[in-house]
């Protein structure tokens, strides 16, 4: 199928797919969007129906705005997915409209400077390119970092960990003050999704431990580590099947999907659902929430749902 000719085609089944996936006890009915003074605690938000870029502007609004978590002078860490050698319709990585404007939303808060990396499985020079990350990272102001050497981490304790006791991590999430977790919803071989803690490996060096262990536990037992102050699931492109990298276009469905909490179990319980999936199906989901990382109970949450 040509690009042009799935585009068009997903963008008349795409939205029918992601309504077919706001299951009953998560999304439930999404609300019409609220005026911008009708901000509250929100412990999660979820949100569908626009362009990236737009949906975060709507969405962090109900957390408070991105000056509830970063203060004047203060260094960000954004680490969105930029695993693969692929485009963006592909799925495979985190959006880069959405990269760009939440490094928008950072400075505007008042960053003192943002950074971006990820730890790619493919050849990292082209993942940034490729992705179109590096080229919104650097319109935006911040600045991407190489994470391809094992010269950038640093091993620490996982004092909670119950089988990864210790690993090497890259040192900009040591010295951050302020660490945003950006992961794309999709697929995945290993662990059947890939959302916001699994994310998280790409900050390590020695994944493959993670691997020949028990990577459902070594994920839940690293998010015990550095829980990031947000997390912001974006499920505009869904690749549904043979993730993580993906085969091709027919792999994908467009979702016109966020989701936005502090609460890093939460979102992940919340973006399964979201792709259709009882997050009791996805083991380090549940092992985070036995663990005290966050909790998988969405209807313990206060819930925003946007429809734009």
């Amino acid at each position: 199928m040509k690009r042009r000719e799935f585009i068009k085609k997903s963008a008349k089944t795409g939205i029918l797919v992601s309504l077919s996936f706001s299951l009953p006890g998560f999304v439930g009915k999404y609300v019409h969007k609220l005026e911008s003074n009708q901000t509250q605690n929100y412990d999660l938000v979820a949100i569908k129906g626009g362009e990236p870029d737009k949906m975060f502007d709507e969405a962090i609004k109900s957390l408070g705005g991105m000056k509830t978590f970063i203060r004047k002078n203060q260094t960000v860490l954004i680490k969105p997915n930029i695993g693969w050698d692929v485009s963006p319709e592909r799925a495979a990585n985190t959006n880069p409209k959405l990269v760009k404007r939440v490094i928008e939303h950072c400075y505007e808060a008042g960053a003192k400077k943002v950074y971006v990396f990820d730890h790619t499985c493919d050849d990292w020079k082209r993942c940034y390119s490729n992705s179109g990350i590096e080229k919104a990272v650097k319109d935006a102001g911040g600045e991407i970092v190489p994470a391809n050497s094992e010269n950038y981490y640093h091993e620490v304790e996982i004092k909670n960990g119950k089988k990864l006791k210790k690993d090497k991590v890259h040192e900009l999430v040591l010295e951050c003050d302020v660490f945003i977790n950006m992961p794309i919803l999709k697929n995945h071989g290993s662990t059947r999704l890939t959302i916001s803690m699994k994310n998280l490996m790409g900050v390590v060096w020695d994944r493959g431990y993670w691997h020949r262990t028990d990577l459902h536990q070594c994920i839940a037992d690293f998010s015990t580590f550095r829980k990031p102050d947000l997390n912001i699931v974006d499920a505009y492109y869904v690749l549904k099947s043979n993730g993580p990298r993906g085969v091709s276009l027919s792999d994908v469905v467009i979702m016109k999907s966020q989701i936005i909490s502090r609460d890093i179990v939460a979102a992940d319980a919340a973006a399964a659902k979201l792709f259709g999936l009882n997050p009791d199906e996805i083991r380090h989901i549940s092992l985070a929430h036995e663990m005290g990382v966050g909790t998988k109970d969405l209807n313990s949450l206060k819930i925003n749902r946007i429809i734009l």
